[in-house]
């Protein structure tokens, strides 16, 4: 729902191929890489970053009338009287609900360690880790006007969930001390949502299992790969699945306005037995039971990192082209603890948060503010992904009418439960 007292109109916000490039500057030559439930608890490793699609009774309570929301809070740490009194005021608020960023996803891993490290006195609700972002707005929703841990204070979603969350009145604006370095396409003019980091659709893959290493979108039709391509989410709740579809659909003869050869390659895929309903993790491509997964390249990269070589994972954008993915954090307008909120983001968008995301391969929204001062280390920029493959940039009107019909046509398109 809306609220009068908010402002409900949608900026422009969609993201020119141009602004995109200039985030995805550190991409060079070379098309491999290689290396030779909403219950809180306390931060700890998870081996899983997938997305799960909500229940039943979460669809059911989505369409429950909300309470009205608190009148939102200062804009800015300077609005808020400074940064050390927002820390004041995050300690006595004592904890912080965080939904959805896995461990191994983006280098949240350390993201957590580090900011719990500096700010000790919160203690940290680690909601369902394995969520969807569709599952991170239904919680928001489902725990609207209840102060309890399971109600999230902020949320990291695909970019079309930002507007829509702002639509509903789920959000409440805020800007970060480095909202200037944020590109105006890739952020609410009003502070609702903004974009965090974004990466490129890969292959990742187990090449202890797959001697073979597909190196395009054909090559996952062979009969050799029979039972090993998996997503890494359900294309109807997981923006990573959805855009690995719509992925697909950019080499297979679609384009950003046309993911019906997507869709129609995922039929085959799934008519060759080639793959597999079930949503793929970190342990399963280890053990080689999804040895092919379609990831984001920086969780493909952190998980090859991880492995340190047994097995052996490859990371391979795929050669007739892949698709740039934004995801943006948020605010919710229900927070219990919108001050220990306020400042997760801040860190989150400080030198070292963004560096954090960046030694994860996912490319931070300051990181070409953070290269003009000089403050990217050489080594961590030399790390980064490289590919001479084309890569689509989307503007945000063609991710909200890709997200719909992806989701809308894979039950009957495909016509499989990835689960």
């Amino acid at each position: 729902m809306s609220h009068p007292d908010r402002e409900t109109t949608t900026p422009d916000s969609s993201l020119s191929r141009r602004d995109f490039l200039r985030l995805s500057a550190v991409f060079g030559a070379g098309a491999m890489l290689t290396a030779c439930g909403t219950t809180p608890t306390s931060t700890a490793p998870t081996a899983a970053a997938t997305k799960v699609v909500p229940t039943t009774a979460a669809v059911t309570a989505a369409a429950q009338p909300l309470p009205p929301a608190p009148a939102p809070g200062p804009i800015s740490a300077a609005a808020a009287g400074g940064i050390d009194k927002l820390i004041a005021a995050a300690k006595a608020e004592a904890e912080i609900s965080t939904i959805a960023i896995p461990d191994t996803w983006a280098n949240y891993k350390e993201m957590k360690q580090a900011f719990l490290a500096k700010y000790p006195f919160l203690k940290h609700n680690d909601l369902n880790p394995d969520g969807s972002s569709s599952d991170e707005v239904q919680a928001i929703r489902a725990n609207a006007g209840t102060p309890g841990p399971q109600a999230p204070d902020v949320i990291d979603v695909g970019f079309p969930w930002g507007e829509k969350a702002k639509a509903e009145g789920l959000l409440q604006p805020y800007k970060v001390a480095g909202w200037d370095d944020i590109l105006p396409t890739i952020k609410d003019a009003d502070g609702f949502w903004y974009a965090d980091y974004y990466g490129v659709m890969a292959f990742e893959v187990n090449t202890q299992v797959v001697k073979n290493v597909p190196q395009d979108w054909a090559d996952l039709l062979k009969p050799e790969y029979k039972g090993q391509i998996a997503l890494a989410g359900d294309p109807t709740g997981s923006s990573q699945a959805i855009n690995a579809v719509w992925a697909a659909a950019l080499g297979n003869g679609g384009s950003l306005d046309n993911v019906a050869p997507g869709l129609e390659f995922f039929k085959k895929l799934n008519d060759s037995g080639n793959l597999l309903p079930v949503i793929s993790k970190p342990a399963t491509v280890a053990k080689g039971e999804t040895p092919i997964t379609l990831r984001w390249d920086y969780n493909a990269l952190g998980n090859r990192d991880t492995t340190a070589g047994n097995p052996e994972i490859a990371v391979v954008i795929p050669k007739s082209g892949s698709l740039a993915g934004v995801y943006v954090q948020a605010i919710s307008a229900y927070s219990p603890r919108p001050n220990a909120a306020r400042l997760w983001i801040e860190f989150l968008y400080s030198d070292e948060g963004q560096l954090i995301w960046l030694k994860g391969y996912a490319s931070p929204a300051r990181l070409e503010a953070l290269k003009k001062a000089g403050k990217v280390p050489a080594d961590l920029l030399a790390k980064l992904p490289k590919t001479d493959a084309p890569v689509a940039f989307p503007t945000s009107a063609q991710i909200t009418a890709a997200t719909d019909q992806i989701k809308a046509g894979w039950p009957t398109v495909v016509g499989v439960t990835v689960k």
